[in-house]
């Protein structure tokens, strides 16, 4: 997945009038730069909408492979057309403390941000694995702010729904066996890997995370302050190895789109549809098509890019766009971000067709 430039060295060079140029479309794999002509350091991110302002959060990457643990923190970038970023600075900074959860050197993956109209807070969660122990805590975490970017304040990780049965549970789920890792789990709580979020009509809010060693995703129920599980969750996709979930709904059904678990290397990505958040889910294939000329990778490959999250577009009618993140673990702050308008034919089965270039005018009535 390596491409043969180095981003860091490239944005040195770009010329003045390429760095501080008004963008007007998206284009996928290519650098980014943001309004200080630095190429955009939020990885496997999600967009909050709040008061007419798009604020992209995601892990903020640094150089070698050590950048491949979190260094810096959660960065932040806000924008008013979707094309163009202002650099917010970072969210969430990691701790010199040592005995911090969020020491530098840690895991911080995938944040996700939600405002909760009740409380006035802004809620940021991730998925956090404890410096020097690999992916063996599968931990999720949260952080709070009285402002949208920040700074937040970190509060805690665990594993999710200890003690708890999902609302979907089956008898054979109770049974202990060696490959039984939901049973395993139950009393010492949930892994939670790859996640996002996802607040419903109504505003109850969701996390959705890769569990069982990344064999099923845990849909939950957070509390009403969003700070909390409730203990109210299904097992969906079971046993389908499944991780990067990315959520939307559309005439109210839910599109949930995730891929394989191969590591930062890329696989075909699939979706699975459902009339209950909570499930069960139909898979429905793969919705790439075409291919992406600057590497070669076609839908087997989902253009070399991983789903991280689905954005709904403000002001327009039934407009998704995929959010993919090209990872490059020799190098992450190389990494590059695959952005493509989602499409839903007769039978509203997704599709999500390769552009090299495109704007939002593909959302407006034929």
């Amino acid at each position: 997945m390596r491409n043969t430039f180095s981003l860091a060295i490239l944005t040195v060079t770009l010329s003045i009038s390429s760095v501080f140029a008004e963008r007007t479309a998206f284009e996928p794999t290519k650098p980014w730069p943001d309004n200080n002509g630095v190429h955009i350091n939020a990885h496997g991110g999600g967009i909050l909408f709040h008061q007419g302002l798009y604020y992209w959060f995601g892990e903020h990457k640094t150089q070698g492979r050590r950048g491949n643990t979190a260094q810096v923190g959660v960065h932040c970038y806000s924008s008013t057309d979707l094309y163009n970023w202002k650099d917010e600075a970072v969210a969430l900074h990691v701790s010199d403390d040592p005995e911090s959860e969020i020491v530098r050197g840690c895991v911080i993956e995938r944040p996700k941000v939600i405002y909760n109209p009740k409380t006035k807070k802004f809620v940021m969660w991730f998925h956090l694995e404890l410096r020097g122990q690999g992916y063996t805590a599968a931990r999720t975490a949260v952080a709070v702010s009285d402002t949208v970017t920040g700074p937040y304040t970190y509060l805690r990780s665990f594993r999710p729904n200890a003690g708890k049965h999902p609302v979907n549970v089956r008898p054979r789920d109770l049974r202990p066996g060696a490959e039984n890792y939901f049973h395993r789990d139950i009393e010492s709580g949930q892994m939670a890997r790859d996640m996002t979020l996802f607040v419903d009509e109504g505003g109850k809010a969701y996390h959705i995370a890769a569990a069982e060693e990344n064999y099923t995703l845990h849909i939950s129920l957070l509390t009403d302050d969003f700070l909390d599980f409730t203990g109210i969750f299904s097992r969906v996709l079971i046993r389908m190895h499944r991780e990067a979930p990315a959520i939307c709904k559309r005439n109210g059904r839910y599109y949930l789109l995730t891929s394989g678990c191969t590591g930062w290397a890329p696989n075909e990505a699939s979706y699975a549809v459902a009339d209950d958040i909570f499930g069960p889910y139909e898979p429905m294939g793969n919705p790439c098509r075409s291919v992406n000329p600057d590497n070669g990778m076609g839908p087997e490959l989902t253009f070399g890019g991983q789903s991280t999250f689905i954005l709904p577009v403000e002001g327009k009618s039934d407009a998704f766009i995929a959010m993919f993140d090209v990872w490059q673990p020799r190098n992450p702050i190389d990494g590059t971000y695959i952005w493509l308008p989602i499409e839903f034919d007769a039978d509203d089965r997704m599709v999500i067709v390769y552009r090299e270039k495109w704007d939002l005018s593909v959302f407006d009535p034929q």
